[in-house]
């Protein structure tokens, strides 16, 4: 047997380790060169790791969930009857065409866990019976592990049913009770699920956290998005408020370039960014993935709007790159229609601060005395307290709540 071993490569960035969350072949297998052997994660994103050569597995290291380190064994070939032997890729030299692949950021096994059904109880694995059976016999709360049936094997027919519905058999049978439910499902936390979950730790444990809701009355900006989306093409998506909510904000951090910084704790230092780089919480199959829209002081409105669409599809549908998904310098989230009337943010470290946006509902409130029905939204933000103070946290959300409520500011240069 000749025998090729491939080693977990540097997936670039410092990693020096990368978890496994998916196999995509067992031992046994025979695969081609380039065929996506195994799905790993980085604490950045997720990377499928194609084979090098073209043989039969015959070991692979680690079950989902297991960390191993670069370097170490991840699999190994048999090339004996395979061309590939006398001219295997060794790991180092893979390793780059690895590094370079797609990214998925998802975690698969964790998406099919969530989507499979429930086993069914037993009772029902042995009852034969059609759909339309099964559902007459649903409606008339009838267990058809109760009925007699008189068809082949056991089938139980529409007539068998019906003479239980109507007595013929006896009397009618009583509705079944409902059992107690039994049974713990056990889910490996792995993937961007565990990405999610220590980085979030590591957020609330280590940054002091500065809450802050304003009420913002966003009638007038209702009013020039309505007019602004009766403008668009036929067929063109709407605006929504994210656009505006982001234009506003890179007008405000030019005020306050403290709210636009990174914490560097290995060198001590507040990096404070003259770019603007927008984090856009996106909740996706697999959880929460922040993509990330570049230079948005840069971008006109319609701009911002179609590059906030692309990046957060590009996340929902796991093709966001690893430069896609890096590189925020403040983030914005927002739980659309679900947002409620306040949240409390987790800031998306290394940033220190972090806008939320709750839903915008009509409400009756007072206005140069008199009552009047406006348009009103919630601005839900947190900011890590060692290096924004409480007053300038505040004024920034004022300033913010200022552009809003006055719409045709975000577009003036001062």
């Amino acid at each position: 047997m000749s025998r090729y071993v491939f080693k977990m490569p540097d997936l670039g960035e410092g990693t020096v380790s990368a978890e496994v969350v998916e196999w995509k072949v067992k031992v046994g297998d025979t695969v081609k060169e380039d065929q996506v052997i195994a799905e790993v994660m980085t604490d950045k994103a997720a990377v499928e790791i194609p084979s090098p050569v073209t043989g039969r597995v015959v070991s692979i290291t680690g079950q989902p969930g297991d960390m191993v380190a670069v370097g170490s064994e991840l699999i190994a070939f048999d090339t004996s009857d395979t061309p590939a032997s006398d001219g295997a890729p060794s790991a180092k030299s893979a390793a780059p065409a690895i590094a370079a692949a797609a990214i998925s950021a998802a975690t698969k096994p964790q998406a099919a866990a969530a989507a499979a059904p429930a086993a069914a109880p037993a009772s029902a694995s042995r009852v034969m019976a059609s759909p339309a059976t099964r559902r007459k016999a649903h409606v008339a709360g009838v267990d058809l592990a109760t009925v007699n049936g008189t068809g082949p094997g056991g089938r139980i027919s529409a007539q068998d049913l019906e003479a239980v519905i109507s007595g013929k058999d006896g009397g009618a049978a009583k509705p079944a009770a409902r059992a107690p439910r039994k049974g713990v499902e056990e889910i490996k936390i792995i993937g961007v699920r565990r990405v999610i979950a220590e980085r979030m730790s590591a957020a609330k444990r280590n940054i002091p956290h500065f809450a802050y809701v304003e009420e913002v009355d966003v009638t007038e900006l209702e009013a020039l998005r309505q007019y602004l989306n009766s403008r668009l093409p036929k067929g063109a998506l709407s605006l929504t408020y994210l656009p505006f909510l982001v234009a506003a904000l890179v007008r405000v951090l030019e005020s306050f370039p403290q709210c636009n910084a990174l914490h560097d704790a290995e060198r001590n230092l507040i990096l404070r960014h003259s770019a603007v780089h927008v984090g856009i919480a996106t909740q996706t199959p697999d959880g929460l993935k922040v993509p990330v829209v570049k230079h948005a002081e840069a971008r006109s409105l319609h701009d911002l709007a179609a590059e906030i669409r692309r990046v957060s599809e590009a996340a929902r549908t796991n093709k966001a790159t690893r430069d896609e998904l890096t590189g925020s310098t403040i983030t914005v989230t927002s739980l659309g229609r679900l947002g409620g009337i306040a949240s409390t943010p987790v800031i998306n470290a290394p940033e220190v601060a972090i806008v939320g946006v709750n839903k915008a509902v009509e409400r009756a409130v007072v206005v140069d005395g008199a009552i009047a029905i406006r348009r009103v939204m919630n601005l839900s933000s947190s900011f890590d307290h060692r290096f924004v103070d409480g007053f300038d946290a505040a004024a920034m959300i004022q300033a913010l709540k200022e552009r809003l409520e006055h719409p045709a500011t975000i577009f003036i240069q001062d």
